[in-house]
């Protein structure tokens, strides 16, 4: 016990007893507007210590040469047939990937950008169609011409209709003419329209019937449909299920897929053969619902500069330019990996100034009817951004800019999407914030302002006390 009074001794803090203190209305006054000033400072502080703050920096890009870059669309052509889109990749490299099937989906689409049916069916045709080798000018004419007028009718006469819809300036269709009139008249010759009318072989002249080849989403020539009357029902789409045919087109390959189509025998597929005699394609499947597509997916691409283009492609099929429309509307377009909702709320409150990931989402780019030969141009610089969190998470994402033309078009009109990678990148990262200097920072703050308070109050408590004096006349 005898060392409890060296203890006191060495009190910071020595205690007044409160009989030989007074309040006074001024210190009350001081101490109220201390109180407020700490907590508002505090509350300032508090917001200053949550607040984010980053440094961001442009440095080259740190991808290894081996990285790709992943591009990401969904997009809706409402005047493109799935039957001959095709989606190409190229670059300046020299790559050129034609017609990519195995990261992509496609599925017809209305006007209203609605599907009509589940995904179109990506089976592959072959890329050379065998044709006759020698032309027989004396043919004759074997096929039936239908018109506007009498397509209904006959379609509903005969069990088979199977109709070449071609155009006189078309070499496709031209090649075709004489094989397609020579297994016309061998099928008539075998099933007799009037007596038989199981099978007829028919041909429209697009260039004289745009109306009823645009009604069948006819857009590339020659094209042959099957159409069938009993068996031509509507599903729940309320769209018929035609077929179209897209085997080879010499009279010998014609009529046995005419006998096939009367005569279907379950031991014998109705498919195209390679060169070893194994079976690899259907010859027929399913015509276009619709005159649009929707494409969606992935690709890969190397980090250099290149083109994405969206086009009507066929090896065997010829086009009018004239009636390609390659009005689209784009529902997303993006660059690398899909980021999760919450990184992207993370990557948002870490750079608030960042306006949208995807700036063509929701875009659409439509030609109007009387402008033909209208090539869609989109010009897009990709700047890759890292951000680092200060708990040194690494977050990758892309931003890029846009700018969008419409040109005319020389050949076929194209939906062109060139990307340019930036060879530099944008480096955020998050500034860290210590406790410890926030805690020393509310200290000082606190101990600051009862310092101010008590100096105000000392001031003006002694300047009353000598106003006081004088009145009464004492000395001070």
């Amino acid at each position: 016990m005898f060392l409890t009074p060296n203890i006191k001794s060495i009190d910071f803090f020595r205690k007044i007893p409160r009989d030989l203190t007074e309040a006074s209305l001024s210190g009350a006054g001081l101490s109220l507007v201390a109180a407020v000033s700490m907590l508002f400072l505090f509350g300032l502080e508090l917001h200053n210590y949550l607040a984010i703050s980053t440094t961001t920096s442009v440095i080259v890009d740190q991808s290894s040469e081996s990285e790709f870059l992943l591009i990401g669309f969904n997009m809706s052509f409402p005047a493109l047939s799935c039957e001959f889109a095709s989606l190409d990749v190229s670059d300046v490299l020299g790559t050129n990937r034609l017609n990519i099937t195995k990261t992509i989906r496609k599925y017809a689409i209305n006007k209203h950008l609605q599907a009509t049916g589940a995904e179109f069916d990506p089976i592959p045709t072959f890329s050379v169609i065998k044709h006759d080798d020698k032309i027989d000018e004396e043919y004759g004419e074997g096929s039936v011409t239908l018109n506007s007028h009498n397509f209904d009718r006959i379609s509903h006469k005969h069990a088979i209709l199977v109709v070449n819809f071609f155009a006189p300036w078309c070499q496709w269709s031209n090649r075709m003419k004489p094989s397609w009139e020579k297994a016309a008249n061998i099928i008539r010759e075998r099933h007799n329209p009037t007596t038989d009318g199981r099978i007829l072989l028919g041909k429209v002249d697009c260039a004289n019937e745009q109306d009823l080849c645009i009604r069948h989403h006819v857009q590339g020539y020659p094209s042959i449909r099957i159409f069938r009357r009993g068996s031509d029902i509507k599903d729940a789409y309320g769209t018929h299920d035609h077929e179209s045919y897209y085997g080879n087109r010499d009279t010998n390959s014609l009529v046995e897929a005419m006998e096939h189509l009367v005569t279907p025998s379950d031991s014998r597929k109705f498919t195209l053969d390679d060169k070893f005699g194994k079976a690899i394609v259907f010859a027929k499947r399913p015509a276009p619902r619709e005159a649009g597509c929707r494409i969606e997916g992935f690709v890969r691409v190397k980090k250099v500069p290149g083109d994405i283009i969206v086009s009507a492609r066929s090896e065997s099929h010829s086009f009018d330019a004239s009636r390609i429309n390659i009005s689209h509307v784009i529902n997303s377009f993006n660059f690398g990996k899909k980021v999760t909702p919450r990184v992207i709320s993370d990557l948002k409150r870490l750079r608030p100034y960042i306006e949208s990931h995807d700036k063509l989402a929701s875009k659409a780019y439509i030609t109007l009817e009387d402008r033909v030969n209208v090539t869609i141009e989109h010009y897009l610089q990709v700047v890759k951004t890292e951000v680092m969190s200060s708990s040194y998470q690494l977050i990758e994402d892309y931003d890029y800019t846009v700018h969008s033309s419409l040109v005319n078009a020389v050949t076929i009109p194209v939906a062109k999407f060139h990307f340019e990678p930036s060879p530099m990148q944008i480096l955020v990262t998050e500034d860290p914030k210590s406790f410890t200097h926030f805690i020393i920072k509310v200290c000082a703050l606190m101990g600051g302002i009862f310092t101010v308070a008590g100096i105000l109050e000392s001031l003006l408590y002694n300047t009353m006390r000598v106003v006081k004096k004088i009145e009464l006349g004492k000395d001070f």
